[in-house]
Formats: C-alpha cells, sequence, structure tokens
C-alpha cells in the first residue's frame, strides 16, 4: 500500500513540509503580512477566519490569486480581550456558541462546556459557504486554536464538513495531545493525519528566540507530511491593540514569524535540508 507522500510523487523518504500561516482575516496588519510572506517568503500555504471584520477583504485577494494555498480556519472562539467577533450566523441561530454579549467565547473549555455539535455544524457550514460565495475556493479546512479536536461529536462534525465540501480536514493526534484534549482515541485510521507538527513554543519566545525555534524545527523534519504552523502579523499599533495583555501569539510574535519566513536564512534552510513543499491543494488532489 503505498503512503500518502509516494501518492503525492514522492518517496517514501523524502521530507515533506507545508508552511501555513493561519489566521488570514483577524485584522488588517495579519493580512498585509500573510501576503507579503506568500509573495516574498516561503510560506506556502493560509487560511481565513471567516467572522473577522478582515475576512472580505482577503477573501478578495484569494479570489484574484487563486494560485496560493487557501483553506478556512474554522472558528468558534475570540480569545482577544477587546477585540472580539461573533458568528456570521445571527446569535439567535446558535445560541450555544456564544456569550451573553452574543460574541464567541474565549476559552475552548467554554465551548466545550456549552456548545451543541448541530449549532456548531450549523455555523461552520455558513463560514465555509460564505468564503465560497465571497470567490474563494478552499483546498481545506483547519480549525482556530485546534476547537474542532475538543469532544467525539465535534471531531465528527468536523469530518462531516470535510466530506460534505469534499476538502480535506487538518486531524493531528500529536496536536490534540500537545493541547491535553484527550480526543486522540477518537482519530480513526481512516482519517487524514499529520503528526509531524511544528508551532512556535512560549519557553522558546522567551528564551532563545522564535527564530532559533524555526531552525530547530527544519533541522527535525521527519520523512513524510510535516507543518509548520505559523502566525504572521506587523508588529503595529493596529496589532499591538488586538493583542493587548496577550503576549503569546501577540504581535511581537507575529512580526517574529514574518520575519524569519520571509528571509534568505528560511530558503537556506530548506534548500540545507533538502525539503519539499507541499499544499493542501495536493493532498485535496489525491483524497478527492
Amino acid at each position: 500500500m503505498e503512503s500518502i507522500a509516494e501518492e503525492l510523487g514522492y518517496v517514501a523518504s523524502d521530507k515533506l513540509l507545508i508552511i501555513h500561516a493561519d489566521d488570514a482575516g483577524l485584522c488588517y496588519a495579519e493580512n498585509r503580512a500573510t501576503k507579503k510572506a506568500l509573495k516574498e517568503g516561503v510560506v506556502n500555504s493560509y487560511s481565513i477566519m471567516m467572522p473577522c471584520p478582515w475576512a472580505y477583504e482577503m477573501a478578495s485577494f484569494a479570489k484574484e490569486h487563486p494560485q496560493y494555498d487557501g483553506g478556512i480556519h474554522l472558528t468558534l472562539t475570540s480569545e482577544w480581550k477587546h477585540y472580539k467577533f461573533e458568528p456570521v450566523l445571527s446569535a439567535k441561530e446558535v445560541p450555544s456558541l456564544v456569550d451573553e454579549n452574543g460574541r464567541f467565547y474565549p476559552k475552548r473549555a467554554m465551548v466545550k462546556e456549552n456548545a451543541i455539535p448541530s449549532e456548531i455544524k450549523k455555523e461552520l457550514k455558513a463560514q465555509i459557504e460564505r468564503a465560497i460565495a465571497w470567490g474563494v475556493k478552499p483546498t481545506h479546512l483547519d480549525s482556530h486554536m485546534f476547537t474542532m479536536g475538543l469532544t467525539e461529536e465535534i471531531i465528527q462534525v468536523y469530518r462531516e464538513l470535510g466530506e460534505e465540501f469534499k476538502l480535506p480536514v487538518f486531524l493531528s493526534k500529536q496536536l490534540l495531545g500537545d493541547f491535553k484534549m484527550r480526543t486522540e482515541k477518537h482519530i480513526r485510521e481512516t482519517d487524514f493525519t499529520i503528526e509531524n507538527v511544528f508551532t512556535g513554543e512560549w519557553s522558546w519566545f522567551e528564551g532563545k528566540g522564535l527564530a532559533a525555534y524555526y531552525d530547530h524545527a527544519l533541522n527535525n523534519l521527519q520523512a513524510g507530511i510535516n507543518i509548520l504552523l505559523i502566525h504572521t502579523a506587523f508588529n503595529d499599533e493596529e496589532m499591538q491593540g488586538v493583542a493587548i495583555d496577550h503576549p503569546n501569539f501577540g504581535a511581537e510574535w507575529r512580526q517574529a514569524d514574518l520575519d524569519y519566513f520571509t528571509s534568505t536564512h528560511a530558503k537556506e534552510m530548506l534548500e540545507k535540508q533538502e525539503v519539499k513543499l507541499i499544499t493542501w491543494r495536493d493532498i485535496q488532489k489525491i483524497m478527492f
């Protein structure tokens, strides 16, 4: 039986990598940086948060630049202190997904405690349909704060959305374990998963720095499919306002991601490690 790598036209020992930028659409600083990373850097995939105020601008970019690999960053949480967003449906249609102000909950635990799976599916289907209506041709589905791994029922909603729209969904036992969700047992043998996942860590951010972490990640890629999850934005007044009192994945962090993945050094690291860049679009073609 062929491995996914072999189905994609590579050999099993090749180190395949998706460099994926989350959170497009979050704000203008995020959009500007994501576009720069795609056009000038080594980032080769991104996904859009459809409930956010700047989603339309990023969807317009996706429509005008279909050559870039773009998915939908399914969103059920609004984690920032003052910058909040709400479902694309009315709060009355999905009351279990919102707080007393009609906004998404800030924490995964609150989604797990309150959200009804049928309302999750209703809202997320609306997010995907909005993107398509705006001209996006998504290549995959992934999950903001990986809330789609919270429970067995929510994972099943995730699967069903992928099947309905003929899109691969990003699942990973490793990531579920990293987030201490304890739902790894609900991943099926038939699910497509990526188990070599790298994303910046707080201990590196406040220690050696994120550039050192990304060097470490690229030096430790495994044979088969790897994914690097990053968050690119400019450390400007807008992003600082969004991320106030939130240094973890905040404005400085996102600028560091942008700087690294648009650097000559990053390109040299990929060449040194003989990395083969692939996209979700490649995976979509062999799955559907």
